[in-house]
């Protein structure tokens, strides 16, 4: 499942290291070839919470098995895509498939392994995002600066299959215990923990993908760097992305409000400095790594704001969260192509930083969940 939920997200995100060449084959600007990972966040958004009203009792193996060799089919189609309308068709597709997997593997881990190892379960589950950021994205851009960047979504096509027949052979079988419904998710947006939850990670999420998705031609703008080298800092990234993923988790537990305002600070920080000192490629360097290692937390430490807030509702909170999550990927993409467009990729650094900024005065003043002793 983590492999899968690895597969998933680097899908997702294939686009950012490699806008430039996409852009330039399919005849559209950057802001413009930043509106796959728009789209792609925008289905997963709207499915997600779906989802498990759509497939109700069905064996989630089976339903993940065919959400994989979906995702292979629409990765394979976005290699081939001669335009960008048929790009737009094949991360629509990746955008269900994501969605899909995102919905079912939130609520696996008491299924997979005894009631004491469940935290950690769900934790090596959620690794795969932070771990596509290390070696998804970047190896994603090396492979499109040495042989093109059709070959990255043939690449991550391949990888997709095999994670299919893996699932196929060593899942158990999962039928649903209980046809899922829409009350749960009522209940909980009457939970001021809960809205306050979503808010932060709308501001969160949207914040840092504004930057992210344009972050290639910020650092080939402001640092001058080759694209070879813009592959290392995703790299460095990522890396600090890992070591914040787990570091955060557990510190989110027990005091999920001070977690969630150091996470803010750091990623706020992180994206303002660098049009200002990552003039150079150290400096550029050292903020990549603040920035992976307080962005790498926010997912789990979202997650467990969610969960410490609703655990009455966790199936219905999970769902809601990954609706709004991806729908703010979605949306920094958006916001980021517009300023990006309009006023250079600087600008969307500078949006970028409001947004997080504005994450940690919502986290300050908001209702949270109760810290835990120890």
């Amino acid at each position: 499942m983590a492999i899968g939920t690895f597969t998933v997200v680097t899908s997702e995100m294939m686009p950012v290291g490699l806008l430039t060449p996409i852009g330039g084959a399919l005849n559209v600007s950057e802001g413009t070839a930043g509106l796959t990972l728009t789209i792609t966040g925008l289905v997963a958004a709207v499915s997600a919470p779906l989802f498990p009203l759509a497939i109700r009792r069905s064996d989630r193996r089976i339903v993940l098995v065919a959400l994989m060799v979906l995702l292979a089919a629409a990765n394979l189609l976005a290699a081939w895509a001669p335009n960008f309308p048929m790009m737009v068709v094949a991360r629509v597709l990746i955008g269900l498939g994501m969605a899909g997997v995102w919905a079912l593997a939130a609520g696996l881990a008491p299924r997979l392994v005894p009631a004491q190892s469940v935290g950690a379960a769900t934790s090596m589950i959620f690794s795969g995002i932070a771990v596509a950021s290390v070696f998804g994205v970047p190896t994603g851009t090396y492979i499109g600066a040495l042989v093109g960047w059709r070959a990255a979504f043939v690449a991550i096509a391949g990888l997709a299959l095999l994670v299919a027949v893996a699932m196929a052979v060593l899942l158990p079988q999962l039928t649903a215990e209980r046809a899922a419904g829409l009350s749960g998710v009522a209940r909980v947006l009457s939970n001021p923990r809960v809205v306050t939850g979503l808010v932060l990670a709308v501001l969160l999420v949207t914040g840092h993908f504004a930057a992210y998705t344009y972050v290639r031609p910020v650092l080939e703008e402001v640092t001058g760097i080759s694209a070879g080298l813009v592959g290392t800092m995703l790299l460095i990234y990522g890396i600090a992305g890992i070591v914040g993923n787990f570091a955060a988790g557990p510190r989110a537990v027990r005091a999920p409000r001070t977690t969630i305002v150091v996470l803010s600070l750091g990623v706020g920080a992180a994206v303002l400095l660098i049009p200002w000192l990552g003039t150079v490629a150290p400096a550029a360097g050292l903020l990549m790594i603040v920035w992976g290692l307080s962005y790498g937390g926010v997912s789990v430490s979202a997650q467990t704001w969610m969960m410490k807030s609703a655990p009455e509702d966790g199936e219905a909170v999970t769902a809601l969260f990954v609706g709004v999550f991806n729908g703010s990927i979605a949306l920094g993409a958006f916001v980021g192509g517009i300023a990006t467009d309009g006023a250079g990729g600087v600008s969307a650094m500078w949006l970028a930083g409001a947004l997080a900024i504005g994450a940690m005065v919502a986290t300050l003043v908001g209702r949270a969940p109760a810290s835990s002793a120890g």
